[in-house]
């Protein structure tokens, strides 16, 4: 069993030329210092610094000779005689007229942007300038500055209102250091939106090990000042934050990368002025997926919270995952001063505590205060975070695109894989009991090698080259070869890694498929790269591609795969967030086909207990995000799309019609619990 795992912090280019020719093209150098030229690239030739603009080395050990902690004391050198600008520093020199708003900052765009995307962008300014008037804005910004949240439902252009935002906000404020923490699978979409819009703000990648041309420049001026380069993962950082640092720039990074450069653990040397930079220079932190540091035991989230600007920018579409103590987490890691206003529930959380039993008991309160979960408390806590969220959830889906079909499929497991779903119940533990159940409602064959189902090894073995052995296998096979036939492409989504392997495998044996053509395939490990490519060739309707099969990890955020127009979702999660983040990756602005979704649940087994848990959990979200001017775009959606003709051919297949138990068709949350008759579930 193989879950999977996108921890790595730096990803290294493959599918590209790097060829030193290659290279050089790009502006992408290997400099040397030439004493009688100056800092040239060793395979062009080209100066990027005349020798007589070199200043003289700060430090030369008396060896002659610079191990790496010879470097990180030239680095400190260089950082501490840098002069910075401070980042609230003064407002652009423009000329502003009276009555002009920060609309005028970014001429022409308005029109172009979504209703809620403008109103999206004026809620920024608002909360975290003050205003949106521009002569209220000459001053340098405060030291008080709000965070906020834009909850836009996924696939509604958040990256895009985001982009926009930013371009006004360092028109106004050039200085202001920006800095977007994403997962790192993000890094490289937020660098394909900057250039599809022709941003003209340089963006500073911190995962990637290699250098663009603006930061080769500065390495040409590093160069000269340290007296010689080098090609170290401690290098490249430094230069990209030295080129953030003193530049009208932006810094992209992973979370990952974050907290190991400004959390409590990174090494000495250089990485003291990184964390000191990383925590103390930014003016504006945008933290795309928000939702993701929403432990407050986690490393990652402690090191948000030291970064000492309060002006965040949250962008989620899901802010509520799992529980309400996740919730206020979230809450208090864009808008500390959330927490203050719990006192407001119940006074006694005020004084007489340490801090950290100050802040648990605030969580408590709020907690037990929803715990209650009545309607009315649920709208009081609306009401307390109204002022800085900013709610959308995707009505203009609904008039923009062909429609959502969203089906709830039960199917009934084979023979063997009732027997070993039986064995699977005795688990020693409920979390082993969960992966089996997933992995035995696909294919019997994916727990082959588990000890626990011995007894049916030869039968299991037998099932190896048979995918009609695993319900959900046999429907996913079908379904992709029926849709491939009206020309359309299927998303297949799972946790785990066995099942998207299995499934690979039998389409390239029963079809003759080729992985990286018609197969495309993609987990946490894939090179970053090599993940952008199969992207843009599964939406590419000129490429030969069929089907993706995607790990929610890798895939479930952010990124755009509307050249599906069916989505499966193999196995079942918990978090209803997940699987509503899956969907996005298809139904979302760009779409031009119906979207069908196809749930598949395994009948009698945990699975109708996680799905029942989404619904409470759903309602819960619903309650408390959900806009007031009108309804979610998942709850209209069935007035749109009324038949799926490939669904119904399956249902009317006779070898396939045995293993449908029910289907539900455009599942809504409220019915959900009534139906399952989970309605006791604690969050």
């Amino acid at each position: 069993m193989v879950v999977d795992d996108d921890d790595d912090d730096f990803f290294v280019p493959q599918d590209i030329d790097n060829t030193p020719a290659a290279r050089c093209r790009r502006g992408e150098h290997d400099l040397i210092l030439d004493e009688q030229i100056g800092i040239k690239c060793k395979y062009c030739s080209a100066v990027l610094l005349e020798i007589e603009d070199i200043l003289p080395p700060f430090y030369t050990p008396p060896s002659g000779r610079r191990d790496k902690k010879d470097f990180g004391e030239s680095y400190s050198r260089i950082f501490d005689q840098i002069q910075f600008q401070d980042a609230t520093g003064n407002p652009s020199s423009l000329s502003i007229h009276a009555g002009e708003t920060v609309w005028d900052l970014i001429h022409d765009t308005k029109s172009k942007l979504y209703p809620h995307q403008r109103e999206g962008f004026e809620f920024m300014w608002k909360n975290i300038a003050g205003d949106i008037f521009i002569e209220k804005l000459k001053r340098p910004l405060s030291d008080d500055g709000n965070g906020c949240i834009i909850s836009h439902a996924p696939g509604t252009g958040k990256t895009r209102l985001t982009i926009v935002f930013l371009q006004a906000f360092m028109n106004q404020y050039p200085m202001c250091r920006p800095v977007i923490i994403a997962p790192r699978g993000m890094l490289l979409t937020w660098e394909d939106e900057f250039r599809k819009w022709n941003v003209d703000i340089p963006f500073h990648n911190l995962n990637k090990l290699e250098l663009s041309a603006d930061e080769n420049a500065i390495s040409a001026k590093i160069i000269g000042q340290v007296g010689c380069r080098g090609r170290s993962r401690d290098y490249i950082r430094f230069v990209k934050v030295t080129s953030w640092l003193t530049s009208s720039s932006i810094l992209g990074v992973s979370y990952p990368l974050f907290e190991k450069l400004a959390g409590d653990r990174q090494q000495k040397g250089q990485h003291d002025q990184i964390r000191k930079y990383l925590l103390n220079s930014p003016g504006l932190l945008v933290l795309d997926e928000g939702h993701t540091p929403r432990s407050d035991q986690s490393l990652t989230w402690k090191a948000l919270t030291s970064v000492a600007t309060s002006r965040r920018i949250m962008l989620s579409g899901t802010p509520f995952q799992n529980n309400i103590e996740e919730l206020y987490n979230t809450l208090c890691l864009v808008h500390p001063k959330f927490a203050d206003r719990i006192d407001e529930i119940h006074p006694s959380c005020k004084r007489g505590r340490p801090r950290i039993n100050k802040d648990r008991g605030k969580r408590g309160t709020l907690t037990k205060f929803i715990g209650e979960t009545t309607d009315d408390r649920l709208m009081k806590l609306r009401t307390m975070i109204d002022p800085f969220v900013h709610v959308h959830k995707g009505t203009i889906l609904q008039e923009s695109l062909p429609g959502l079909r969203d089906s709830l499929v039960f199917l009934r497991p084979s023979e063997l894989q009732k027997a070993l779903l039986e064995i699977a119940s005795k688990a020693k533990s409920f979390f082993q009991e969960v992966c089996w159940v997933s992995l035995i409602s696909i294919h019997p064959s994916l727990v082959a090698e588990e000890e626990m189902f011995s007894a049916y090894k030869s039968e299991i073995e037998r099932t190896e080259s048979t995918i009609d052995a695993g319900v959900k296998t046999k429907f996913v096979t079908k379904l992709i070869w029926l849709a491939d036939a009206l020309g359309e492409r299927v998303l297949v989504f799972s946790e785990f890694l066995d099942p998207l392997v299995f499934i690979k495998q039998q389409l390239q044996s029963q079809f003759s498929w080729n992985e990286g053509r018609e197969v495309l395939y993609m987990d946490g490990k894939l090179d970053q790269n090599q993940r952008q490519y199969s992207i843009r060739s599964f939406n590419d309707e000129s490429s030969e591609a069929k089907v993706l099969l995607a790990s929610q990890k890798a895939c479930s955020e952010g990124i755009n795969l509307v050249g599906a127009s069916r989505v499966v979702l193999l196995d079942t999660a918990w978090n209803p967030s997940v699987e509503r983040q899956a969907i996005s990756r298809a139904y979302r602005l760009g779409q031009k086909k119906v979207v069908h979704v196809y749930r598949l649940i395994t009948s009698g087994t945990v699975e109708v207990q996680k799905y029942a848990s989404q619904a409470q959990k759903d309602r819960i979200s619903q309650l408390i995000f959900s806009p007031t001017d009108g309804p979610t775009c998942h709850s209209e959606a069935s007035k749109i799309v009324s038949e799926d003709k490939v669904f119904e051919a399956l249902v009317d297949d006779k070898s396939l019609s045995p293993i449908f138990e029910k289907i539900i068709h455009q599942p809504k949350a409220f019915d959900m619990i009534d139906t399952f008759d989970f309605t006791d579930l604690k969050l």
